[in-house]
């Protein structure tokens, strides 16, 4: 079976779908255009990126060389705006908060809808969500600065090379969590059952080691502290796609906003995997 079958089979499990319909409604609205970490914790979240037909071979083939940043939850048909695999009635041109519009690698908008915008021959790809894993960690007693003080996760790039694919290539994007190091050791064992959303930290302590020079200054999201006793937890990004569509350069792309993401009908837990698996 190819991913794209294996995606399709995917189970929606209906008690969630009240929620995710109370959530995504003011989003579709354009009553909530912020970034969506810590809303609805129990739902599976996911990045988006949107291109043209002609570039959307190359794309699920550096998605499938790339699981770490850019492991799929679903990929859509041409010119088709829904996702039935991820939720009753998703229209992917207005349920995300923000989106981000590029022609030929330069961002050029940010709108809260892309209705004027879409075109018949757009193909939508759904990357997993390390905020999918955070109401795992949260269940495990851990606090997560970033929930704490309502902001964004910091994200950055990284010195990481990400196996090139046609066009797309560029570094890996990382997020960065600040944890206690007995806690971090527990939250790699913990996101390592959830490979679809990132799994386990792709890096753990001194970010000069992957590239990264100021974590006071993250190149997306919003920079948090990390305290003496603490150190800074990295996994896999997927904003990773925007630093590859930057270098891809593609006549038109839409992504979502970093931290602004599709909340689907899944539930978090249906992505775990078993111990040793």
């Amino acid at each position: 079976m190819g991913l794209r079958e294996e995606l399709q089979t995917r189970h929606i499990d209906t008690g969630a779908r009240a929620l995710a319909e109370r959530v995504r409604g003011p989003i579709r609205r354009g009553e909530w255009t912020k970034h969506t970490s810590g809303l609805a914790d129990e739902l599976v979240q996911g990045n988006v990126v949107i291109l043209p037909q002609a570039l959307a071979d190359d794309f699920l083939r550096f998605c499938e060389s790339n699981p770490k940043p850019c492991p799929l939850l679903a990929v859509g048909t041409p010119g088709n705006p829904w996702l039935p695999t991820l939720g009753e009635g998703i229209d992917i041109r207005s349920d995300l908060p923000r989106y981000r519009v590029w022609h030929r690698g330069e961002l050029v908008d940010e709108p809260t809808d892309i209705q004027t915008l879409w075109r018949d021959d757009l193909v939508t790809f759904v990357i997993g969500c390390s905020f999918s894993f955070e109401q795992a960690l949260m269940a495990a007693g851990m606090r997560l600065r970033h929930v704490d003080q309502g902001r964004n996760v910091a994200m950055y790039q990284t010195n990481v090379p990400t196996v090139p694919v046609g066009p797309f290539a560029g570094p890996m994007v990382v997020s960065m969590r600040p944890l206690k190091a007995g806690d971090a050791a527990r939250a790699a064992q913990i996101t390592a059952r959830f490979p679809e959303v990132h799994g386990a930290p792709v890096h753990i302590g001194d970010p000069a080691l992957i590239g990264i020079a100021d974590l006071a200054r993250p190149d997306y999201g919003d920079a948090v502290d990390v305290m003496p006793d603490e150190v800074p937890v990295f996994w896999a990004c997927g904003v990773t796609p925007q630093a590859a569509i930057a270098q891809a350069r593609p006549p038109f792309c839409i992504t979502h906003a970093p931290g602004a993401m599709l909340i689907t009908d899944l539930l978090n837990h249906q992505l775990a995997i078993e111990q040793g698996v």
